[in-house]
């Protein structure tokens, strides 16, 4: 029997979870450090996650199946593609720099909310979360999926709630009522998709007589899985309502910029960087991998609906006064662009979104810890009370631009290639919606640059003028990030050799060909 890897690479974080919740509620630096130790040693585990997997080989690798609910055909089965192999290793990367960027968030405070900050708890939630998030990427089985996809509501709902942004404008009931709103919100939204799912994974098995993805896709193959056109059509819609909740696609998306902004930052990072990724992850491997043809059907409206999360995200976040929720609503606008690549279904599209996944974790995570590092200091949110900030943090200031230009896919950066590659794909398929996709990024562009004008430049505000840089442990969190932006987009080919044979694949089981170039229109 070989070693469980993708096993050991999810427990490890839930084992680290528990003890650093047992740690002494005097020991906060001692469970601070567990928890840090714990991220590394997962990050370890995903780096070997990566060498071992062969994006040449078998479709799925390092699979485990064990029999677990017998009765229902319930099994726990895992296996990773390249896809899966790409976002586990984000994960893993992301968790050690959310772990170091809120290292005083959950200080306790001499306030009444002081309760809710036991700095163990906040970090035993964090590596909670990192390993229900790894496990549904290995998942194959669709009812073990289904369970850490809900599971994770329960530690993000706590650190949201009870672990909130300490910049919060008006009384400290004020903010904690705000915490708990966002908090409820963003449950009952992912609550409702998942309960929906949870319909459409038992009709699943009512028809397939099983949840192994891999069993389903070969039964469908080779013609012994009968299954109506209506009835794969209900059940595609309710997988896709879930994903689309957690994704967040339009009109879904509205408990994010509630959830991020009355977040600290680090886990403003994880709801979007890390947690949202599994949405558009799942609909990649279920959505077109179960349902092909309803996945084919329901193009044309997953496509308008994608269009209107660009060009509606970036809208609102170009009138956004707080820094936080600007950030939150230029990641609906990128979460458009994801689904948008996806749902062209070309190799280059899907590509693309693939690549967008893993370039916008890095990107959004270096521009919002950079936020918060600066709200910190401020201990305000509202981009009006800032002004001049270059001029008294340069590296800080610097930090901050080249996580925003990475938003606006500034060539030369990792986002870039992202997006090139799904309005490539857009473009071969729907030249109208590559064409309108398009607006998008003039509009990232002014919701950057204005950014980064009224926070940045301009005279010194007296309230800034005493504004500490970057102290070691941020330009620690900091500088990775940045180093990643860079290389990635000089030199992509690792990330998209890893990727482009799972898309074939994908491309495969929707039974779909990239459209040959028209050559005598370009004449």
């Amino acid at each position: 029997m070989s070693f469980p890897l993708l096993t050991a690479t999810a427990a490890l974080p839930a084992v680290g979870a528990i003890a650093t919740a047992a740690v002494p509620a005097a020991r906060r630096t001692a469970a601070k450090w567990l928890a840090l130790l714990v991220s590394l040693a997962t990050l370890a585990l995903a780096v070997t996650v990566l060498v071992r997997f062969d994006p040449d080989g078998s479709r799925y690798q390092l699979t485990e199946s064990r029999a677990w609910i017998a009765e229902f055909g319930v099994r726990y089965e895992l296996g990773v593609d390249g896809i899966g192999v790409a976002l586990i290793a984000l994960t893993a990367l992301l968790m050690p720099f959310i772990i170091l960027a809120g290292w005083h968030d959950a200080d306790p405070l001499e306030t009444k909310s002081s309760r809710w900050r036991p700095t163990q708890g906040f970090f035993a939630l964090i590596l909670a979360v990192e390993a229900m998030v790894i496990i549904s990427f290995a998942a194959t089985d669709v009812f073990l999926f289904y369970i850490f996809f809900e599971a994770m509501l329960i530690p993000m709902y706590f650190l949201i709630g009870g672990f909130g942004d300490r910049a919060h404008a008006g009384s400290d009931e004020n903010a904690s009522a705000q915490r708990s709103y966002a908090a409820v919100k963003f449950l009952l939204y992912n609550l409702v998709g998942g309960l929906i799912m949870l319909a459409a994974v038992i009709g699943l098995y009512v028809v397939a007589g099983n949840f192994s993805l891999q069993e389903i896709a070969e039964a469908r193959a080779n013609g012994t899985l009968d299954m109506a056109t209506s009835t794969e059509r209900w059940l595609f819609l309710g997988f896709f309502f879930a994903f689309a909740v957690k994704a967040p696609l339009w009109p879904l998306h509205t408990w994010l910029p509630n959830a991020m902004g009355e977040s600290t930052a680090p886990v403003a990072v994880l709801i979007t960087a890390v947690v949202d990724k599994v949405g558009t992850f799942a609909m990649l491997r279920f959505c077109l991998g179960l349902f092909p043809e309803a996945s084919k059907w329901a193009t044309p409206v997953v496509l308008v609906l994608a269009l209107i999360s660009i060009i509606y995200g970036a809208l609102l976040a170009v009138g956004q006064r707080d820094i936080k929720r600007l950030v939150a609503y230029a990641s609906i606008s990128h979460f458009g662009f994801i689904i948008l690549g996806i749902f062209a279904m070309t190799s280059q599209g899907q590509s693309g979104a693939t690549l967008y996944m893993v370039n916008h974790g890095i990107s959004t995570a270096a521009l919002m810890l950079v936020a918060g590092f600066l709200i910190s200091r401020r201990g305000s949110r509202l981009i009006a009370d800032y002004g001049g900030v270059q001029k008294v943090a340069p590296v800080l200031a610097g930090t901050f631009l080249i996580g925003g230009l990475a938003t606006l896919s500034l060539p030369g950066l990792a986002p870039f290639v992202s997006e090139f590659l799904v309005l490539v794909g857009a473009f071969a398929r729907y030249p109208v919606v590559g064409i309108i996709a398009t607006i998008g990024i003039v509009l990232a562009a002014l919701y950057t640059l204005v950014l980064y004008q009224r926070t940045m430049t301009g005279p010194v505000k007296p309230e800034v003028s005493a504004m500490p840089d970057l102290r070691v442990r941020e330009l620690v969190v900091v500088a990775p990030l940045i180093a990643l932006l860079i290389g990635l987009g000089v030199y992509p080919k690792p990330l998209t050799e890893l990727v482009n044979p799972a898309v074939k694949h994908t491309m495969s089981d929707v039974q779909q060909k990239d459209p040959k170039p028209d050559v005598e229109a370009a004449k």
